[in-house]
């Protein structure tokens, strides 16, 4: 019996619902991360490690797979990746201890690993005839609201349903399966696929792109940093700042961060990506500014204005860095370019998330918030050097070619 095949509208809303999956599971946990702290006795190093161990495994997969879904198709290497999240997301609502939820978080990574390259790539090449460059916006778009599934369901969940560390995880379970029988559907499809056979490589750079790559791998990176300061510290931040217990509360400061961040995406749309990268640079480091001044201070209302401003900057970083590398990648190694770029940002975010918690641990929570403050300023500004370097060297390239 043949299976049912989507359209290209609903593939690209399959596509969107993939990359939502990568961070309502990587999410999914934060606000549960109190809890585990209380019942179990957890230092907050202990806790940072459990969200840190997702990006190691998303970086390991990476590595390793890369580029597969450019030989394979999108639709194997998502089904292969929504299967080991889906596995993770079951160890977590049935673990009775801390050990098994680090495998649970080990499975979580591997299939954000598997998936997020292709789903990114997916969410392009299944965007409409000459629309695919906004397919940067809708993948931000897709993250934001994972990241609003994972606070306020999970938030909701958590402080007013039974079973607070497992029912949030249960109800994800059932999403994921959702979204896996989606993705059976979709058409096996590859824009345009290399020659010859897969085998386990590095993620490449393309000849001719790699200023652009460095930019964009930049950009998304200081959006990583910024999702890792909110996911493995944000529900403690709130706690402290706000000197609230009730999870939907604390889940919804988090979930400030996630609707600015769907909202900023449409004033960006067809923006030069550029321009994106600016904005979001400049916001950023005012934002982080914000957020320190809001613990030193305990202050609310500075402390709501700096999570607006960090989601807007999470997700025009996020858009600029796509949307520039996805114009200059060649559609034959367009996956395995993706991968490139996410590889270093999951790496940069899990160091980010260990030095943070050890910090916290070792010193506060509000010095670790400090540094983690001025590791994003550091990363916006190195963000907008390396864009000013290659508009640069365009500019010069182009004034070359008319000369000639």
């Amino acid at each position: 019996m043949r299976r049912k095949v989507l359209g290209r509208k609903a593939s690209f809303l399959t596509a969107a619902a993939v990359v939502a999956h990568t961070i309502w599971t990587s999410a999914a946990p934060a606000l549960t991360y109190p809890l585990y702290a209380q019942e179990w006795h957890l230092t907050t190093f202990t806790t940072t490690a459990i969200f840190a161990v997702y990006p190691v495994f998303v970086v390991l997969m990476l590595v390793v797979f890369g580029n597969v879904s450019d030989y394979i198709g999108r639709r194997e290497a998502m089904l292969l990746g929504l299967a080991a999240s889906l596995t993770g997301t079951i160890m977590f609502a049935l673990a009775p201890d801390v050990d098994r939820i680090f495998i649970g978080r080990a499975f979580m990574g591997v299939g954000v690993g598997l998936s997020a390259g292709p789903s990114a790539a997916a969410v392009v090449e299944f965007s409409a005839p000459g629309r695919t460059a906004q397919a940067g916006s809708a993948t931000a778009a897709a993250q934001a609201f994972g990241m609003i599934g994972a606070a306020l369901a999970g938030g909701a969940l958590i402080e007013y349903a039974p079973l607070p560390t497992r029912l949030n995880f249960v109800v994800l379970t059932a999403v994921l399966v959702v979204v896996m029988a989606a993705t059976w559907m979709l058409p096996n499809h590859t824009a345009s696929r290399p020659a010859g056979r897969w085998r386990p490589r590095l993620p490449s750079i393309p000849n001719g792109v790699f200023a652009t790559f460095v930019t964009a791998t930049a950009a998304v990176t200081a959006s990583y940093v910024l999702g890792a300061m909110t996911l493995s510290l944000g529900a403690q931040v709130a706690r402290d700042i706000i000197a609230s217990q009730n999870a939907l509360v604390n889940g919804g400061t988090i979930a400030l961060f996630a609707i600015s961040s769907a909202i900023a995406t449409f004033p960006a749309r067809g923006a030069k990506p550029g321009r994106v990268m600016l904005a979001g640079s400049v916001i950023a480091i005012v934002s982080s500014g914000l957020l320190a001044l809001a613990g030193a201070l305990h202050s609310l209302v500075f402390y709501t204005i700096a999570q607006i401003g960090s989601g807007m900057a999470y997700s025009l970083l996020l858009l600029g860095g796509l949307s520039l590398v996805n114009a200059a990648a060649p559609v034959t190694h367009r996956g395995a370019t993706l991968s490139a770029l996410f590889l270093v940002a999951y790496l940069a975010q899990a160091v980010v998330a260990l030095l943070l918690g050890k910090i916290a641990t070792w010193a506060s929570l509000s010095f670790a918030v400090d540094i983690g403050v001025a590791t994003v300023a550091v990363l916006a500004l190195v963000t907008l050097l390396l864009d000013a370097v290659r508009s640069a060297v365009a500019s010069r390239s182009t004034r070359g070619a008319r000369g000639h």
